[in-house]
């Protein structure tokens, strides 16, 4: 399914990427638009109305007949999603931006041959969302060995009075002084940062394999 589930944003490292992702109306977002009710009650709306047109309430009277899975997987435009979701229309766009730089939505464009005005349809992929979060796992992973590895490999000094930390070599250059206040650097013992790191980089590494 290329929807949200109700357990999937139950699940909390889901729940917390896509908060980062898109914020808590975005989050609501995915869920009124997983939601089949939403749609149903839009489209019915759209058939009872005498501003739509006779062939849109065609294609709407189809699409109520479509079963629930089917239905909240139909081709929206950002208008669209807007008026099902009843979220303001920049939010909508922001929301489907964000999702879909994460590959967690695609659009098809389709053009108007009469008035030359492009219209964007847009799907939600949440069915790569595991492909997606294991490679958000993979970067953060990277990211902390390559700081394990600086630290192992450096001896660090730090000012008493700025807190500012140096390696061993930039406080060569300026023969342990501290470049902001001139006060002696001392060594700095980063032992205890070390474990945390390797602690923090064993876990996420057994995530990964688990995953």
């Amino acid at each position: 399914m290329t929807v949200i589930t109700e357990e999937e944003l139950g699940n909390p490292a889901i729940h917390l990427y896509l908060f980062k992702l898109v914020g808590e109306e975005g989050l609501e977002l995915l869920r009124r638009w997983s939601d089949p009710e939403y749609a149903r009650c839009w489209l019915n709306a759209k058939i009872e109305s005498e501003e739509v047109k006779e062939a849109d309430k065609v294609r709407f009277k189809a699409e109520l007949s479509l079963s629930d899975s089917d239905l909240v997987c139909v081709e929206r435009s950002d208008e669209e999603v807007a008026e099902i979701s009843k979220i303001n229309l920049n939010s909508v766009r922001h929301t489907l931006y964000n999702l879909y730089e994460r590959r967690l939505a695609e659009y098809r464009r389709i053009k108007n041959n009469e008035t030359g005005w492009l219209t964007y349809l847009w799907l939600m992929r949440m069915d790569h969302l595991e492909i997606v979060l294991h490679g958000e796992m993979e970067r953060a992973a990277g990211k902390l060995a390559a700081r394990l590895k600086y630290d192992e490999m450096n001896d660090f000094y730090q000012c008493k009075n700025c807190g500012i930390t140096t390696t061993f070599n930039e406080a060569m250059n300026t023969h342990f002084a501290c470049p902001q206040c001139g006060s002696m650097l001392v060594h700095f013992d980063d032992d205890l940062l070390i474990t945390a790191l390797k602690k923090r980089v064993e876990k996420m590494q057994t995530a990964l394999e688990n995953a």
